[in-house]
């Protein structure tokens, strides 16, 4: 083997391995930082909400200037929730219960006090809320009142207070920092609870609270004046979503989304992230066709000393190793480089995201992994295959 690699070593050139070497980094780093970015950044879009389960709806009556002119409410009737039970693609069909009486909200953050303001409490049946029942149970003699809140609101804190008064960032692990002070007036009463956030929601734009303690302050607090449902939790029968999305437009209703244009961004950064990888892969390839031309050189410059190695018995494939084991090592060097590459830019990036997303969960490097050792696998057959094609035409070289 070493004689081998004495004999056929004089003619490599380090300025085409060079060539190969960093046109093969630089595609394969652009493949693998895609692929992870893609990784790290499309749970921003496309998770699903915490406490509500994918399947359910929330439905509301589209506002528009019929509605106006019309007298039309917004408010569903009895007669509206019955139909929709009754409709065969329909599985359950539950309301969302409002308060019949103000509350002022308090926030701080780990004792600071940040703002007080006028908020609205909503609640739904305790099954729709997909939450341990031991962090969502309210009784009278609860000290605190269970709170879910909207996203938005913990984002319009990270982005605006926290900047601005260098504060802590909020995730879903620092919930327990959040303080609640709730003033609740109604039916002539005024009284102070004290509210705890179990977590925050992609998909709802008011505050939730348990229905067992909604049921209890409307029949403490309101002044008596009940008010028809304006939203619904709508679930369809297996396999029917799409039947009953048609329904539901077809009724004049509308399905609420907590974030309506992140599919299309979803699919924007698919997009822009297939591109990448296709510049990737094309320079991966253009690499891989320096690296064949290098060999090709290099087989008709040792074409003699291969013929002789080959007359005095030695085998194609011990002829070719020392090429394909060149070959196969500048690529592990070039994977292990390219990983290095990738987690330095992605501890870049995911600091700033974090900033945006505090909430975002970390994402396992081992799928990047894993495909940079697929790809380390793929062109290593090929260059195998194809220095082993090479060498053999050696031992039966073309007459002209």
């Amino acid at each position: 083997m070493n004689l081998v690699w004495k004999l056929l070593r004089q003619h490599i050139s380090p300025a085409q391995m060079l060539g190969f070497f960093f046109a093969n980094l630089f595609g394969m780093t652009i493949i693998l930082l895609a692929y992870q970015f893609y990784n790290d950044v499309m749970p921003v879009f496309t998770s699903p909400d915490s406490f509500m389960k994918a399947e359910y709806k929330i439905v509301s009556k589209k506002v528009n200037t019929g509605n106006t002119l019309s007298g039309r409410s917004t408010e569903f009737y009895q007669s509206d929730i019955d139909e929709l039970k009754n409709n065969s693609i329909v599985k359950s069909v539950a309301e969302f219960t409002c308060a019949q009486y103000r509350v002022i909200a308090s926030i701080g953050i780990n004792g600071s006090k940040l703002l007080s303001t006028e908020i609205y409490f909503e609640s739904v049946p305790d099954e729709y809320v997909d939450i341990p029942l031991d962090k969502w149970k309210w009784d009278e003699s609860s000290i605190e009142v269970p709170i879910i809140l909207p996203r938005s609101y913990i984002n319009m804190y990270n982005f605006g207070f926290a900047q601005a008064r260098s504060l802590p960032k909020i995730s879903d692990g620092l919930i327990g920092m959040i303080d609640v002070d709730l003033t609740v007036i109604g039916n002539s009463k005024t009284e102070s609870l004290k509210g705890r956030v179990v977590g925050f929601s992609n998909r709802l734009t008011t505050i939730l609270v348990p229905q067992s303690f909604m049921d209890w302050s409307n029949s403490r607090y309101s002044d008596g004046n009940e008010s028809m449902p304006s939203r619904l939790i709508v679930e369809s029968v297996q396999n029917k979503e799409q039947e009953l999305n048609e329904l539901l437009e077809d009724k004049g209703m509308e399905i609420e989304s907590g974030n309506p244009n992140s599919e299309k961004t979803a699919s924007f950064l698919r997009l822009m992230i297939g591109l990448v990888v296709g510049v990737g892969l094309l320079i991966s390839i253009l690499s891989f066709y320096i690296l064949m031309l290098s060999i090709y050189l290099l087989v008709q410059k040792n074409a003699i000393k291969m013929q002789n190695l080959l007359l005095i018995g030695y085998s194609p494939s011990q002829v070719a190793r020392p090429y394909q084991l060149l070959t196969i090592a500048m690529l592990i060097v070039v994977f292990l480089i390219s990983v290095l590459l990738v987690i330095v830019a992605r501890n870049y990036y995911l600091g700033m995201i974090e900033l945006l997303y505090p909430q975002l969960a970390s994402i396992s490097l081992v799928p990047m992994i894993c495909l940079g050792i697929i790809l380390v696998f793929i062109v290593s057959c090929f260059n195998i295959i194809i220095i082993y094609n090479k060498v053999l035409k050696c031992q039966h070289p073309v007459i002209e």
